[in-house]
């Protein structure tokens, strides 16, 4: 009889943790209808503003298309962050491909990272997964 009580209120403390972690990871998620600046530098972009803040813009756009889940991501992020940071001559922008499917469909997007350079509206470069720096700001010349 011990035992069945105590299996009992193990399950009721788990189920506790979980709505606790649960309701704690609500809180932190990003809002998805909304352009986020990441570091003052790097814009996530959703899918109803990639024409007006990548397609139309007069700079060069570096765009990193990434996933929340993917390690290979997580690694070049900031080295994407510091790209970001040291030339203002171009736009740096993320597009998670979760949240934006139609995008990654549309830029053909097989694997993450991928790194897409446009100017003046047309695809210029393209490379897929973790380069160094020298690498990803050659293909932005």
């Amino acid at each position: 009889m011990k035992n069945k009580i105590l299996v009992i209120i193990l399950c009721i403390v788990f189920i506790g943790i979980l709505f606790g972690t649960q309701q704690f990871l609500n809180q932190q998620a990003k809002p998805d209808s909304v352009i986020k600046e990441e570091n003052m530098k790097v814009l996530e972009v959703m899918s109803n503003q990639f024409e007006e803040e990548v397609l139309k813009s007069e700079k060069t756009v570096l765009v990193d298309f990434y996933a929340d889940w993917c390690g290979p991501c997580k690694m070049l992020s900031p080295i994407i962050d510091e790209i970001a940071s040291e030339n203002s001559d171009i736009k740096v922008c993320r597009i998670n491909i979760d949240a934006n499917q139609d995008l990654a469909i549309q830029y053909e997007v097989m694997s993450i990272p991928t790194l897409v350079v446009i100017k003046n509206g047309t695809e210029v470069n393209r490379a897929v997964g973790v380069l160094p720096k020298n690498e990803i700001v050659d293909m932005l010349k």
